[in-house]
């Protein structure tokens, strides 16, 4: 595909996601570079799936400006097409971008759709949702159910969201049947299905996952003494979890199902609602993402 400078993208800004000045200086960087680019601010998922059906065959680059939840909106607009997903990240933890090496520096990103250099990734899903980066149950999905109803966003907020939350938390029963193998059932502190190695914020609960290798990454987290929580952070952000005896890690193409009566998930760090059987499963490289000049895969 020949990209044909930046007005061959449109960006898809989120005027919610992210911090204040965050958002102020995108949306004024946006606005002053009007004449170089294509943008339109959206206030709904629903929106922003009619404006990209709408604009399909004018753009070949969407590029979502939001935190993972946008992402994963645009990019559900994408998948299995020939149109490439960019990256413009404005949310608390940008854990997608941040594997795919996209930086908040529009001038940059401008560089990179010049080039038009692009990868396939895999996508995962959660019965009928996308999943591009992690999902899961635990202490992980009630933080996002708790950040959901907070009226101010950031790091700190999310800190502090995790905290209260670990202080409360309780084990979770989940069995784990992964198609051919024997079911495994086990009292959870968490459960991450990782796509990439991080939930954001360079907080590494999978190290060893590849968006590109067609391979869901399951990590569980056993309950382990709350006074341990420092070493387990330390491990978390130093990517050295698996050196702890509370973390197993299983990697499997099969599909998985999960069965348990907590019904509070998380896809992307947006919180859902699941009731049932839940079905996890992997489409190898169906999604084309823009190649930054940071991108390490």
């Amino acid at each position: 595909m020949t990209i044909q400078g930046e007005k061959r993208s449109l960006f898809i800004l989120n005027p919610y996601a992210g911090v204040i000045p965050v958002k102020f200086i995108i949306s004024e960087e946006l606005k002053r570079r009007k004449n170089e680019l294509s943008y339109f601010k959206s206030l709904s998922i629903d929106e922003s799936g009619s404006r990209i059906k709408q604009s399909f065959d004018r753009y070949d680059i969407f590029v979502a400006a939001g935190g993972d939840g946008t992402v994963r909106s645009v990019a559900s607009e994408l998948i299995g097409t020939n149109k490439i997903l960019g990256v413009l990240p404005m949310g608390s933890g940008n854990g997608f971008a941040k594997e795919l090496g996209f930086r908040t520096n529009i001038r940059s990103l401008l560089n990179d759709i010049k080039k038009g250099d692009q990868l396939s990734i895999d996508v995962i899903k959660i019965n009928k949702m996308v999943c591009l980066n992690v999902a899961g149950i635990g202490l992980d999905s009630f933080v996002a159910h708790s950040f959901d109803k907070l009226k101010t966003r950031g790091f700190w907020s999310y800190v502090w969201v995790t905290l209260g939350n670990f202080i409360r938390l309780k084990p979770v029963k989940v069995e784990i049947c992964i198609s051919g193998e024997e079911s495994i059932s086990e009292d959870l502190f968490d459960l991450t299905i990782a796509n990439t190695r991080q939930f954001g914020n360079n907080a590494y609960i999978a190290p060893d996952a590849r968006p590109d290798d067609g391979v869901i990454d399951i990590v569980l987290v056993s309950p382990f003494p709350k006074y341990l929580a420092p070493l387990i952070m330390y491990r978390l952000f130093r990517g050295t979890l698996r050196n702890s005896k509370y973390v197993k890690y299983l990697k499997t193409d099969k599909t998985v199902i999960l069965k348990t009566t907590e019904k509070r998930f998380h896809i992307d760090g947006e919180p859902v609602e699941i009731t049932g059987d839940v079905s996890v499963s992997i489409t190898p490289k169906v999604l084309k993402v823009l190649k930054t000049r940071h991108n390490k895969l």
